[in-house]
C-alpha cells in the first residue's frame, strides 16, 4: 500500500512538471521579440523622448572648438518616424571659423531636423557674423548639408554703413553670397 501510494505520488509529481514546463515553454513561444515595441510602451508620440534643461554643448573638431550650443530647454522627439529636436525656449550659438573667429546666432524658438539637416529658427533671429555684419530677422533657415541661410519673412541687414531691408534672404554662412530680396533701405555708394 505504501509503495502504490508512492506511485501515485511521483506520477503526480511526473505530471505537474510536465503541465509546468509546459506552461513556460508556451509561455516563451508567445513573446514577440520586437524592441521597438518595447521602446514606446509608456510614451506617446506627441511628447519628447527626452527633456534637457540648462544645455550648454561644445562642439570640437579635431581638438578646435567649432561650436557652443546654449540653450534653457531641449526636447528630444527622437521617438518619431521624423526625428527632430526642439528648443522652445530659444537658442544662442557661437560658431568658430578656422581662424576662431566668432559668428553669433539667437532666436526666441528653434528646431533641428536630424534627416534633412534644416535648422528652422524662429522669433527675433539675429545672426552676427565675425566681420560685424548682422541679419536680423523673425524666421530663418539653415541649411546645415550646403552651410546655406535662406527666409522668405522681411529681414534687415546692416553690413558696414548700409542697412538694407528686403522680404527675403539668400547667403552662404560667411554672407560672401548674401542676397538680399525685394530690397529696401538706406545703401552707400562710392562715386
Amino acid at each position: 500500500m505504501v509503495q502504490a501510494y508512492f506511485h501515485i505520488m511521483v506520477i503526480y509529481k511526473s505530471l505537474i512538471n510536465f503541465f509546468i514546463c509546459g506552461i513556460i515553454l508556451i509561455m516563451l513561444t508567445s513573446c514577440k521579440n520586437n524592441f521597438e515595441e518595447v521602446k514606446k510602451i509608456g510614451v506617446s508620440e506627441n511628447e519628447p523622448i527626452g527633456v534637457a534643461e540648462h544645455i550648454n554643448l561644445i562642439y570640437t573638431d579635431s581638438g578646435r572648438v567649432t561650436a557652443n550650443l546654449k540653450s534653457p530647454k531641449m526636447l528630444d522627439y527622437s521617438n518619431r518616424e521624423f526625428v527632430f529636436n526642439e528648443f522652445p525656449e530659444g537658442i544662442d550659438l557661437d560658431l568658430f571659423d578656422e581662424e576662431n573667429k566668432k559668428s553669433n546666432v539667437i532666436s526666441d524658438y528653434a528646431i533641428v531636423y536630424d534627416k534633412t539637416g534644416i535648422i528652422d529658427l524662429q522669433g527675433n533671429v539675429v545672426l552676427s557674423s565675425a566681420n560685424n555684419d548682422t541679419l536680423f530677422a523673425e524666421q530663418l533657415y539653415y541649411d546645415q548639408k550646403r552651410e546655406w541661410l535662406f527666409t522668405n519673412k522681411p529681414v534687415t541687414f546692416r553690413t558696414g554703413r548700409d542697412v538694407i531691408n528686403g522680404k527675403g534672404f539668400d547667403s552662404d554662412v560667411k554672407f560672401n553670397k548674401a542676397q538680399v530680396l525685394e530690397i529696401d533701405g538706406i545703401i552707400t555708394l562710392d562715386e
